[in-house]
C-alpha cells in the first residue's frame, strides 16, 4: 500500500521496543520480526459546526447596541424557528467597542459618523446535511460575517480504530513475507503499540457575506455545500514470533 511507511527488522537478539513498552527476550529458539506501518481510514463527515455572526456600526453607543440586539434576536429566532434546537447553539463572542479612527478599515466609517462597532458570533452544531440550511437562515436575517464550517464525525474513535486495524493487518502481511524470505513461518503476535498522530486541525474560518434587506431574500436558494471527508491515521509497531 503506497500510503504505508514500513520499517522491518528480523532479530536474533533482544527486540528493541519503545521505552514505555515491555522488552521481549528472544533467542535462537524464539526469533522475532518487528514491523512498523502507518495506514489511514476516511469517512464523509456527518456533523457540521457552522460559524455565524454579524458586525454592525453606529454613531451612538446606545443606538448601536439597540440595533445589534434586534439583529441578534432576529438571527437566532429564524434559526430556532426553522427547527434547530437551542442547545445546538453556542455563543462564542459578543462585543461593543469604540471605533479607532487610526485603523485603516475604519477611516471611511469614522468620516460617515460611525463611532461604535458591535460584533457577535455563534457556533451551531447540526447534522452535515443541515449546514446550508443554517447559513441560509442566518445570512438572510442579518448574519453578515458567516460561513466557516468545521466538519466532524460523531464516531471519530471508530474511524481511528479502523486506521489502527488496517495498519496492524498490513504489518502482519509484511511480516509474513519477511518470514517466508527467512525460510520460516510467522507465529503469534507478541506485542503491538498504536501511535495516534496529533491532528493539527484548522478551526472554523469566518467569511464576510453582506446581508441585504429581507425583502430581497424571498427567492434565494441555500448554498451548494458538500461535507468534507475526514481522514485519520495510525502508526502500529508490531512484533511477531517466527517459527
Amino acid at each position: 500500500m503506497p500510503l504505508a511507511r514500513l520499517s522491518v527488522l528480523a532479530t536474533l537478539c533482544l527486540a528493541v521496543l519503545p521505552a514505555a513498552a515491555q522488552q521481549i527476550q528472544v533467542s535462537k529458539d524464539n526469533k522475532t520480526i518487528s514491523v512498523t506501518t502507518t495506514d489511514e481510514a476516511s469517512a464523509v463527515a456527518d456533523t457540521a459546526v457552522v460559524s455565524i455572526g454579524f458586525n454592525s456600526f453606529g454613531g451612538e453607543e446606545d443606538a448601536t447596541y439597540a440595533k445589534a440586539t434586534e439583529t441578534s434576536n432576529a438571527i437566532i429566532s429564524a434559526i430556532t424557528t426553522s427547527g434547530i434546537a437551542k442547545d445546538a447553539i453556542q455563543s462564542q463572542e459578543q462585543s461593543l467597542t469604540p471605533l479607532n479612527p487610526e485603523d485603516f478599515q475604519n477611516k471611511t466609517r469614522y468620516v460617515e459618523g460611525m463611532r461604535f462597532q458591535f460584533s457577535q458570533r455563534w457556533q451551531i452544531t447540526v447534522p452535515a446535511d443541515q449546514a446550508a440550511h443554517v447559513l441560509q437562515e442566518a445570512i438572510t436575517h442579518g448574519a453578515n460575517n458567516s460561513g466557516g464550517i468545521d466538519w466532524q464525525l460523531k464516531s471519530d474513535d471508530a474511524l481511528q480504530a479502523e486506521a489502527a486495524q488496517k495498519a496492524l493487518n498490513h504489518a502482519r502481511t509484511i511480516a509474513e513475507h519477511m518470514a517466508q524470505g527467512l525460510g520460516a513461518k510467522l507465529g503469534m503476535l507478541l506485542y503491538a503499540s498504536n501511535t495516534i498522530p496529533v491532528v493539527n486541525g484548522i478551526g472554523p474560518r469566518m467569511y464576510s457575506m453582506a446581508a441585504a434587506p429581507a425583502a430581497q431574500h424571498v427567492n434565494l436558494k441555500p448554498l451548494a455545500i458538500s461535507p468534507d471527508r475526514i481522514t485519520r491515521s495510525a502508526t502500529v509497531a508490531a512484533v511477531f514470533a517466527i517459527e
